[in-house]
This record gives C-alpha cells, structure tokens and sequence, in this order.
C-alpha cells in the first residue's frame, strides 16, 4: 500500500527563513576613497567574509571550508580558514565590505562577492587581481566567467551560480485544468517566450474560476514574482529588457540603451506584471513570500532562483512540482570569491587566501554545491561522470538514496539532482547579465524607482511606453556616465 507523504509545513517554512538570495545593494558607490592605515595581519587563520549559507547551519560551504581545513592538518600546514557572516540584507552586507575594507579594519581575507559587485570592488581597488586561470579555465561557463573580470583582468573566482527559472504546479495546470502534460514538457524548449506561457496561465485561471472542488480553494492568480522594490525587481525588469533586447550597459559599464530599446523594455516588463495573471502580493514580495505563496498553492507559476528547488520538493514532490528554464532571457546571479587587497597582507597569507579560493572553487567542490541545491559554475559539475563530491565534502543529504524521500531532492544515476543538467545548466548557459559596471549601486536603485512607479504612480501607469521609457532614459542618464 502506498502511503500518501505528509509534508510538515513548519519543516519548509523553516527553510523559507533561510532562502534568502545574495543579491546586490542599492546604495551609492563608495568610490576609490582612501583606505585607513591598517595593522599588519598576523597569524594564521584566513577569514572569509560572506552572506548565509541557504543550505543550512552546517551547509556545503562550512563543509567546504572544514575540508580545506582538514587538508592544511593533513600537510602541516599552520593556516586554517574560518567564515565570519555578515548579518543583514545584502544591501547591508555590501556596505559593510565596502567600509570593512576601505579601513582595513576588519582583517578580512576573503570576501564573498554578488557578481554584480565585482566591477564596483575591482575599480576601487579593493580585491587583488588573480591569475586568469581563476575564471578562464576553459570549465567555468562562459557567461559566469565574465562576472569575475572588469576591464580585461580577473578579480575573483566564481563561486556558486544562479539563474531565474521558471516552477509551476502540476496539480493545478494538468489535474486542474487538463492541460497536456505534452505543452508543459514544450516550455524546456531554447526558445520559449512569455507567448508560450500566457494561453497556459489563461486555461488555469479558467479552471479556478469554474472549480467547485477544495482543490482550487487557495488559488488567486497565475503567476507571482519577486517585484518589490529592492533587487529583486531590478532582475525582473533586467529579464523583461534583456528578452526585449534592451542593453542598458556596454562593456567599460557606460550607459548604452536606446529609445527604442527602452520602450521595448517597458513594454515588455509591462505585458508580464500588468496582466491579471500576476498576484496582487507579488509586488510588494520577496524571494521568501513568493516561494511561500506558490507553495501554499496562491499561484500555479512562479519564477525563483534554483536554490528554491530543494524547499519546494519537499513540499510539494514530484507528482505536483515541475520546473523549466525562463521563457525569454533570465538574468545570472551568483557569487564570487575575492582576496581583499589590504596592503598590510604578507605574501605567504596573499598566497594561501589564493590557495583557499581555488580549492573553494574547484571542480570537486563545484560538484558539492550543485548536489548541495547551489548552481554550480562549472560546466564538468553537470556533464563529466567522473566528477564527484568525495566523502570529505560532501553535504550529508548527497549520499541519500536516489528515489529521495523525506524531502531529499530526486537525483539522477550520478547522483546529481535531477533537473540539473537538462533545465538548469541550459539556462545558465543562456542566461543575461545585469549590467556590468562600478555604478551598480546606483543603477539599481534608479532602475527599480522607475519600475516601481508602473504599478504605484496613476500617472506613470497611464504613460504611454514611449514617455515611460524617456523617464527611464533621463533616470539612468543622471547615475550612469555615457560612452
């Protein structure tokens, strides 16, 4: 007899507190200010700057570290490394490494950079240059890599990946509405657009509406997103452009987009927030309130980050839970590692911080975040069978039985989760960046007032997408220098 599974709500609501992204701050940039005359670093413990871990109290990356450490033992090493996290948003985490090491006060080794913060620490001088080998080894995919340099040099190492894809709930679009499980498999293709998915969020919303069951009873609309006024938004409006083929930045950081692209921008961004399929609460959400409103069944679709797969397996499982790459372009985020560039660093501990950062980084422990629920930044993590997470570092819900259970992620004969090589290493493969430059922080804090008033302004809602976008332009104009 089968037993049907009980999801205990306190279990993923839990991991709810947990999930929250690193994404980039919206404060002005600090600039090349002077650092403080600092202390010589003595001793021999490394310190590693970072966000939470969203895998957990002794998640992969304390294992990670942990192995590293057990390795120094190993060699007779004196060094060791230690994670020191940041409390706050990652606003708050951002301007805490800017003063940290402007001042050479906080004695930091190691700093876990958003991949939008790379350019801003790279031209204020902030983290070391490292080898090009760092991120142009011919494994690290090739649009994570370009996250790790500014002007032709590389500043840090990729870390864990990320891409907006795009979950929906089996139970409403196919049990609910009837909807062909053969259109559902259609969305994985390369080229799928907000068309593709529109008719689907019409048929489900049709079948709630004439629903008499308790099946649709929590159902309010097709769709929610991350649309607040904070990153979030900014990544939504960046897909919206991006799939649009609005490039708000070139290469050296310097303002590009046109009219035209703007208005295509804004229309975009407006046909996939204004419709009625979106949920009321989703602008006013985050990543931790759009994942509990999906799980609890408010919505059938909603667009996360791959981090989200894990929590909403457990909750969800597979006969209710499916996932595909974004239809459209879907922006890149992820972490990098850095080394702090306080000149009070000896060049043994500059040579060990390196040393640290490459193990962090490598193929091994690439492997490890991706069974761990991250996405990885290496294309061997998804592809070469002869990669594995050893014993040493591995998260301990990898070495789970391959059916899952318990909430343990399905996995595929080489132990990697499921979905990872055919949905989420193809988005990544595809994904967007957001704009590239030392401004970021002023960008995204225009970018995001200006998108936010489409929903909250009566006059900019009832702008043509031509004026909506010439405010857009004259926003971005006055924070962001043009080549």
């Amino acid at each position: 007899m089968k037993h049907p599974r009980i999801v205990r709500p306190l279990a993923w609501c839990a991991a709810l507190v947990l999930a929250a992204t690193a994404c980039s701050g919206e404060d002005a940039p600090a600039g090349h200010a002077a650092k403080a005359s600092a202390p010589p670093l003595t001793g021999t413990q490394l310190v590693i700057a970072t966000g939470v871990d969203v895998t957990g109290k002794n998640g992969i990356r304390k294992r990670l570290v942990d192995a590293w450490n057990e390795l120094q033992e190993k060699d007779n090493s004196p060094y060791r490394a230690r994670a020191v996290i940041l409390p706050g948003s990652a606003d708050l985490q951002r301007s805490q490494l800017l003063a940290a090491l402007q001042s050479g006060s906080a004695g930091y080794d190691v700093v876990n950079l958003d991949v939008t913060w790379v350019p801003e620490f790279a031209a204020a001088g902030l983290v070391r240059e490292l080898p090009r080998n760092y991120a142009d080894d011919g494994d690290v995919l090739t649009e994570v890599a370009a996250t790790a340099r500014w002007k032709g040099k590389v500043y840090s190492a990729p870390y864990n990946s990320d891409v907006g894809l795009l979950y929906y709930r089996r139970d409403y679009l196919v049990d609910g509405a009837g909807i062909d499980g053969k259109k559902l498999a259609a969305l994985a293709g390369k080229h799928t657009t907000w068309d593709d998915v529109a008719p689907l969020m019409d048929a489900v919303d049709a079948w709630a509406r004439a629903d008499k069951s308790d099946k649709s009873k929590n159902y309010r609309s097709a769709w929610t997103s991350q649309l607040g006024a904070y990153e979030g938004l900014t990544v939504n409006g960046t897909e919206a452009f991006a799939s649009a083929g609005a490039r708000l930045t070139d290469e050296d950081g310097d303002y590009s987009a046109s009219p035209q692209q703007l208005t295509k921008g804004v229309a975009e961004f407006r046909r996939r927030t204004e419709s009625p399929h979106t949920l009321d609460d989703a602008f006013e959400s985050d990543e931790a309130g759009t994942l509990k409103d999906f799980a609890e069944g408010r919505t059938a679709f909603l667009r996360h980050w791959p981090y989200a797969y894990r929590t909403l397996h457990a909750a969800l499982g597979n006969d209710r839970l499916g996932v595909v790459p974004l239809p459209g372009a879907a922006a890149l985020g992820g972490q990098n590692l850095a080394v702090a560039a306080n000149p009070a660093m000896p060049a043994a501990r500059v040579k060990k911080a390196r040393e640290l950062v490459a193990f962090l980084t490598d193929r091994t422990s690439e492997r490890c975040l991706l069974d761990a629920g991250f996405a990885a930044t290496r294309k061997s993590a998804y592809t070469d069978s002869g990669t594995s997470c050893d014993d040493h570092r591995a998260a301990p819900s990898a070495s789970a039985p391959s059916e899952g259970g318990g909430g343990e992620m399905p996995r595929d004969a080489f132990r990697r989760p499921l979905y990872a090589r055919d949905t989420l290493l193809p988005a990544l493969e595809a994904a967007a960046l957001r704009p590239r430059t030392p401004l970021y922080g002023a960008f995204t804090h225009a970018f995001t007032r200006e998108l936010s008033r489409l929903h909250t302004s009566a006059k900019a809602r009832s702008a043509s997408d031509e004026d909506a976008a010439k405010e857009l332009d004259a926003a971005l104009r006055k924070v962001l220098p043009s080549g």
